[in-house]
């Protein structure tokens, strides 16, 4: 799986990827804060945002916990099989306001920049398992 996301992100000259396996970990619990604050200010006036927001926030935490990377705790889920997921929840993300009822509104247009924000780190993530564990061996 690791070759076939290099594979989708890598340039043709071979142009390695600026976001190594620690700091997309720093990235995703910095990810999951933002949608934990999003949901807590979204609560009284959107409903659907907020539980969409603290489910996203959790999943997020949830994830990153169990992945196999410096940061992560349990480490089951391996680094690259985080990248395809991580490539999933930008669409989902995307599709969010649509599915859950709030879209056309300032959260709906949050979860949407989200999906950009997304796809930019699983684009610029080095996903190479072999280099994700050396980077827990240093």
């Amino acid at each position: 799986m690791a070759s076939t996301l290099k594979s989708l992100f890598t340039t043709e000259n071979g142009v390695s990827k600026p976001i190594d396996a620690r700091t997309h970990g720093i990235i995703d619990y910095c990810h999951a804060g933002l949608f934990a604050t999003v949901a807590l200010l979204c609560w009284k006036k959107n409903r659907n945002a907020a539980l969409t927001a603290a489910g996203t926030s959790a999943f997020i935490l949830v994830q990153s916990l169990l992945t196999d990377y410096p940061l992560g705790k349990k480490r089951v889920i391996p680094f690259a099989t985080h990248g395809a997921m991580d490539a999933g929840f930008a669409a989902l993300s995307f599709a969010a306001p649509r599915l859950f009822g709030f879209s056309g509104t300032k959260a709906g247009l949050f979860f949407q920049s989200n999906s950009v924000l997304e796809s930019t780190a699983v684009a610029l993530t080095d996903w190479d398992s072999d280099h994700a564990r050396a980077e827990e061996d240093r």
